[in-house]
């Protein structure tokens, strides 16, 4: 059985949800009237609305949870596949 590797698995959500992050800032920047900022700032600890250091910051710790996930996720699978087999 495939084993997850955890630093694919690791860039790969991070990425994802760094990116999705930007597209949720670009969203509430062009349309403000139907912002999602107050649904997803109290997940990020330290950003507020809107400036550089902030936006990094967002930036970071979002690309972060998408280790963070893959760290708990992908040995969990490992191991439960492993298990299963």
């Amino acid at each position: 059985m495939p084993r997850i590797p955890v630093k694919a698995l690791g860039f790969s959500l991070g990425g994802f949800l760094a990116i999705t992050y930007v597209l949720c800032v670009l969203f509430d920047l062009w349309f403000p009237q139907q912002a999602m900022r107050d649904a997803w700032l109290p997940l990020l600890p330290g950003v507020t609305w809107l400036d550089w250091w902030s936006f990094l910051l967002g930036l970071t710790e979002a690309f972060a949870y998408g280790w963070y996930v893959a760290l708990v996720f992908a040995p969990l699978f490992n191991v439960c596949a492993a298990r299963l087999r």
